[in-house]
């Protein structure tokens, strides 16, 4: 069993995050729409809060939309592409499996394939500006970040402070140089879905293949470091249950005693943990503006 440390870890070693899905028109969402992408490592959750709407998903099992309304939840896992899409005041919690991996870069945009095809030129068109008007910054957390791509760069709608997203009433002036960057990288990935989308839709899941193994290569430079900061989440959430399950269900029982002894070790290492959002404007993510929380320990 680990010992405790002075924070236990999140339930399941996830992330979550508020996010208020873009209202900027698309020709085929007025109401807005998020930008689409997939995780490469991460399964993603949406548990509607407020308002309406849709997320498309396309990967190997074809194109299709889910309806986000309160009391319904939808998930996706590893190269599923999706897309949110804003009927009217869509508010979701987003939760993240993998702590730290989303922040680290483990998203991709739909880009264009002559995008997707060199890394270099995906960095450009992944990241947005920093806030005070510069470039944004290196790899690093964000929509979980960054993309890796930038931390304001390619936030992915996770939920360690690493994105970039504004606050309350939602105005993208807030920043109109980081709005504008941020919806013109959502318009680039819609024009590469809709490609994408036809393609599925004529040939089948094989329509994908040259996406993912484009993916790849873009991750390729964070995707090493990946493993400690899974350790460090998911990994000591499966240490600790395994510990407790081996206490409370012990393969020798011949002496109750050290039994009772162990079970009480365990549950006297109990801890109690609480975290603020973030402060500070709702982040740019690739869906939507975001709050974030640090659930990471």
């Amino acid at each position: 069993m680990t010992e405790a440390t002075s924070d236990p870890v999140f339930p399941g070693g996830t992330s979550v995050s508020h996010l208020r899905v873009y209202d900027w028109p698309a020709p085929d969402a007025p109401g807005g729409s998020g930008s689409p992408h997939f995780h490469t490592a991460s399964t993603e959750a949406y548990v509607p809060l407020a308002g309406r709407g849709r997320v498309q998903t396309l990967g190997p099992a074809g194109f299709a939309e889910h309806d986000l309304v309160p009391g319904r939840i939808v998930w996706f896992s590893p190269g599923v592409i999706h897309r949110a899409v804003n009927d009217g005041g869509l508010e979701v919690l987003v939760v993240m499996s993998n702590a730290g991996l989303p922040e680290a870069g483990d998203a991709v945009f739909t880009f264009p394939p002559e995008v997707l095809a060199d890394p270099a030129a995906y960095r450009v068109a992944a990241t947005l500006p920093s806030a005070s008007g510069g470039s944004g910054s290196g790899s690093g957390s964000g929509s979980g970040s960054g993309s890796g791509v930038g931390a304001a760069a390619a936030t992915s709608d996770a939920a360690d402070p690493a994105e970039v997203d504004p606050a309350q009433a939602d105005p993208a002036e807030d920043d109109p140089a980081v709005a504008a960057a941020a919806r013109a990288r959502r318009d680039l990935a819609l024009a590469g879905f809709r490609v994408l989308r036809d393609a599925v839709e004529r040939d089948g899941a094989s329509a994908l293949d040259g996406l993912y193994a484009a993916a790849a290569q873009v991750v390729a430079p964070r995707a090493a470091g990946w493993r400690d900061v899974w350790t460090a989440s998911v990994g000591r959430a499966f240490a600790d249950t395994d510990g407790a399950l081996s206490v409370l269900a012990p393969d020798d029982v011949t002496d109750p005693g050290a039994a009772t002894a162990a079970v009480v070790g365990h549950l006297g290492n109990g801890r109690v943990a609480a975290r603020d959002a973030e402060p500070g404007p709702r982040r740019y993510g690739m869906c939507g503006r975001l709050e974030v929380w640090s659930t990471r320990v």
